[in-house]
C-alpha cells in the first residue's frame, strides 16, 4: 500500500510538537483560550497526546502533539507517528518543535503508520495527512515509505497467495516499475544449470522452486543483494510442530526486504551497477522430499550433509551466493529470516548482522543511528568452524551442539562467498506488536540503512 503526503495546496492546520520541559514556556506565549482549552483536555505533553485547539470562534485554530522526554523518546522510534495516529480528519503542516537532525525520519514515521493491509479485508485510511515540510525531500521519502510497504505487503500475505509464482510476479513487477532486466531459472532447469540445493529444498513441493535475477542500472559498483524466498516452511522431513509453522510466511522476509530495498534504490536512482537473486521456494514434504542424512552437491562443489531439513534457508541460500560472485560483484549483501537463534540473542527489534570489512560496518553503523533502524553486529567467529565440518562431508547444515545456531549459520553461508566483500544479515522481519509507524506483522529491517550505507561505503 502507497502511504502518501497531503497536497502541499490543501487548507492545512499548523502542528506544534511540544515536549514535556517545552509546555510551561509553550503556554506562556499563548493567548488565554489556548492555555485554557489545553488546561481542560488535560495535554501534559507526554508521547503520543494529540490536541486540536479551537479559536475563539470555534473553528479549529491548531494542534498540537507531545513529544515526551528524552527518556521516553529512547525506548522507541517515530514518536510523531504514535500522535498522528490521533489526530481527526485533515492536513496538518509542521510548525515547530521536532529537531532539524529528526525531521526527515518523523516524517517518514507519520507516512509508515498510514500503511494498512488491505487484501483481505477493508480497513479504514488514517485520517490525518502531512504537508511535506519545506526542506525535505518528499520523492525520497514517498520512496522509502514505498519500500517499506512493499515489504511489508509481501510478508504479511499469507503462503496460499505468495508461493515462488506469485513471488516471480512481485519481482518482475517491480523490476518493470523501474526498468529493470529479470530472468527466472526454474524447475529441472536448476539441475541442468547447477543449482542442486534450491532444487533439492523446492522438490517437494509442487509449486515449482525457482531462481529469480533481477538486474539494474549501467555504472558504478555493483551490489548484488541476495534474500532467502522461502515461501512457506514446514521443516520438511524434520517436520515443525504446529506452534512453530503459525508464522511461516514471513520465511520469505529476507526476499521481501531485498525487493523493499532494491525499490529504494531505484527509486532514487542511485549510481550502481544492482542485482537481486531469489531462491524461491517451498519446503514441503512428500516422497521425494529430502532426508536427514542424505549428502547434497552445491553449485561451488562443496557437499553438505543434512542433519536437519528444517535448516533449509542456508542451503537455497549458498547455490545463490556462489552464483553472485561468479560476477565479480564490488559488495554481496544476504538477508534471510534464518534462524531462531538470532531472535534468542537480540529479539525481533534488533537486525544482527555479520561483517569483517570494518569500512563498511562503520557505514552502516553510522546510517543505522542516522535512519532510526536499528543493527547489530555478530561475529564471524573462526573457532567454530570447526562446528559446521562433519567430516563425512565438506558442510553441515545443522551442527548438532545447539550452541551459536545464528554464528554458525553465517559461517556456513560464508564458505560460498568469494572475496567480495560480504554482510549477512539474519532479520526476523516481523513486528510481534503494534508500535508507532510499525503495526503488528511483516516489516523491513536494516533497509533503510542499508540505502544509507552502500552509497557511502562506495565513495570511500
Amino acid at each position: 500500500m502507497t502511504t502518501l503526503f497531503a497536497d502541499a495546496d490543501q487548507h492545512s492546520l499548523p502542528l506544534h510538537i511540544i515536549a514535556q520541559d517545552g509546555l510551561t514556556d509553550w503556554l506562556a506565549d499563548q493567548p488565554s483560550h489556548v492555555t485554557a482549552w489545553v488546561d481542560a483536555n488535560d495535554f501534559k505533553a507526554t508521547l503520543g497526546q494529540a490536541l486540536v485547539i479551537p479559536s475563539q470562534n470555534g473553528s479549529a485554530q491548531m494542534a498540537i502533539a507531545g513529544y515526551g522526554t528524552p527518556n521516553t523518546r529512547a525506548r522507541g522510534r517515530f514518536h510523531l507517528a504514535a500522535a498522528a495516529a490521533k489526530l481527526p480528519k485533515g492536513a496538518y503542516d509542521i510548525a515547530s518543535g521536532i529537531p532539524d537532525e529528526d525531521l526527515e525520519n518523523e516524517v517518514l514515521g507519520w507516512l509508515l503508520a498510514a500503511y494498512r493491509f488491505t487484501r483481505y479485508s477493508i480497513a479504514s485510511a488514517m485520517p490525518a495527512q502531512l504537508v511535506c515540510p519545506n526542506g525535505v525531500d518528499a520523492k525520497r521519502i514517498s520512496a522509502l515509505a514505498t519500500g517499506e510497504s512493499l515489504t511489508r505487503d509481501l510478508i504479511n500475505t499469507p503462503s496460499n497467495d505468495m508461493g515462488p509464482a506469485e513471488l516471480e510476479q512481485a519481482a518482475r513487477t517491480l523490476a518493470k516499475e523501474h526498468g529493470a532486466e529479470v530472468s527466472v531459472i526454474s524447475g529441472q532447469d536448476l539441475l541442468d544449470k547447477n543449482f542442486p540445493l534450491i532444487h533439492t529444498v523446492g522438490r517437494a513441493s509442487d509449486r515449482t522452486p525457482r531462481l529469480i535475477d533481477i538486474t539494474w542500472g549501467k555504472t558504478g559498483p555493483k551490489v548484488t543483494l541476495v534474500g532467502k524466498g522461502v515461501c512457506f516452511d514446514t521443516g520438511g522431513l524434520n517436520l515443525k510442530p504446529g506452534s512453530s509453522m503459525g508464522l511461516m510466511k514471513k520465511d520469505m522476509g529476507g526476499a521481501a526486504n531485498v525487493l523493499g530495498l532494491a525499490h529504494m534504490m531505484m527509486a532514487n536512482a542511485l549510481n550502481i551497477q544492482l542485482r537481486i537473486l531469489i531462491p524461491a521456494v517451498e519446503n514441503a514434504v512428500s516422497s521425494n522430499a529430502f532426508r536427514p542424512g542424505d549428502i547434497l552437491p552445491s553449485r561451488k562443489g562443496l557437499t553438505v550433509e543434512i542433519n536437519n531439513t528444517d535448516a533449509e534457508g542456508r542451503l537455497v541460500l549458498a547455490d545463490a551466493l556462489t552464483y553472485a560472485q561468479e560476477d565479480d560483484p564490488d559488495l554481496i549483501i544476504s538477508m534471510a529470516t534464518l534462524t531462531g537463534a538470532a531472535r534468542v540473542a537480540v529479539g525481533p527489534d534488533l537486525a544482527p548482522y555479520y561483517c569483517d570489512d570494518l569500512g563498511f560496518v562503520n557505514a552502516l553503523e553510522t546510517a543505522a543511528r542516522s535512519a532510526w533502524d536499528p543493527v547489530w553486529r555478530m561475529p564471524f567467529h573462526m573457532p567454530y568452524e570447526i562446528m559446521i565440518e562433519p567430516g563425512i562431508a565438506d558442510l553441515d547444515n545443522a551442527p548438532k551442539s545447539g550452541f551459536a545456531g545464528s554464528i554458525t549459520a553465517a559461517l556456513f553461508l560464508r564458505r560460498f562467498v568469494g572475496k567480495a566483500p560480504y554482510v549477512h544479515f539474519d532479520v526476523y522481519g516481523w513486528n510481534p506488536a503494534d508500535a508507532p509507524g510499525r503495526p503488528k506483522g511483516g516489516v523491513g529491517q536494516a533497509t533503510r540503512a542499508l540505502l544509507e550505507a552502500i552509497p557511502a561505503f562506495a565513495d570511500s
